[in-house]
């Protein structure tokens, strides 16, 4: 017998079950690895300053996201099968281009895109790609005025399952009235995903002059609607594996069961 033989008979063949449990265990030590966790952030923390999280396209079109956090979306929605995928906050229209993708494969009927601002020459790079572009309808308008979430609902229609991703202006109070107004348009075991959060954690850059910051961000907004609201609850699983992550107790699935 080869050596190669003797490790090929030695060797544990898992089945996907055990493998799925082995990379839950694994995950959870993971995110329990207090030193792993202060060297990752750290690493966050500087490429921050250089704009990491804005290399990533989709389409040719600029994602500003982690590619961990829109893998953790594409999960969301292969597991979920929502009908739309809400996206507040357009920003280059890259994500929704990727939400629209994954969409076309899963069957979903559409993606939509609420901004304040919504310039032409975005609308026509965004519109060129067939299909994948044909599912995404734009809303403009301020994503906490009640004639916006009402153009949203006549898009949705009644009973869809949506998937909604809050992505605008990252201050407290803004975030909490998203949150607030959007989170009874999530059905049982669809999700509300809070973006950029990590804005606790991370230095204010003095180059990116923002209007948000440590103790007036999402995660600060996050943490005050899951006291009001218990229909939510964060999903610890999906985020332990992701190591880098700028959804902190971002990924909110509503309960299935709840009196």
């Amino acid at each position: 017998m080869t050596d190669a033989s003797a490790q090929t008979q030695n060797k544990k063949i898992y089945t996907r079950e055990e493998f799925e449990e082995l990379r839950i265990r694994k995950a959870r030590e993971m995110k329990a690895d207090e030193s792993l966790q202060k060297d990752a952030f750290e690493l966050f923390a500087r490429a921050d300053e250089k704009y990491w999280v804005h290399q990533t396209n989709w389409f040719g079109e600029p994602i500003l996201n982690l590619p961990q956090d829109m893998f953790a979306l594409q999960e969301i929605m292969f597991r979920t099968r929502p009908d739309y995928v809400l996206e507040i906050g357009a920003a280059w229209g890259g994500s929704l281009l990727f939400y629209s993708t994954i969409m076309e494969a899963i069957g979903g009927k559409g993606v939509i895109a609420v901004d304040i601002f919504i310039p032409d020459d975005l609308k026509e790079r965004i519109g060129r790609h067939g299909r994948i572009s044909d599912r995404i309808r734009w809303v403009q308008g301020s994503s906490t005025e009640q004639s916006t979430l009402g153009k949203v609902k006549d898009l949705i229609g009644e009973g869809s399952n949506v998937l909604v991703i809050l992505d605008s202006d990252h201050t407290h109070d803004h975030v909490l009235k998203e949150l607030r107004l959007y989170a009874p348009l999530v059905r049982p075991g669809q999700y509300l995903v809070c973006s950029d959060g990590v804005i606790e954690k991370i230095p204010p850059n003095p180059l990116r002059p923002r209007s948000w910051g440590p103790g007036d961000n999402p995660l600060t907004a996050i943490n005050a609607f899951l006291k009001e609201d218990q229909r939510f609850v964060v999903d610890e699983d999906l985020e332990a594996k992701l190591l880098l992550t700028c959804n902190p107790r971002g990924y909110l699935r509503r309960i299935e069961n709840f009196d």
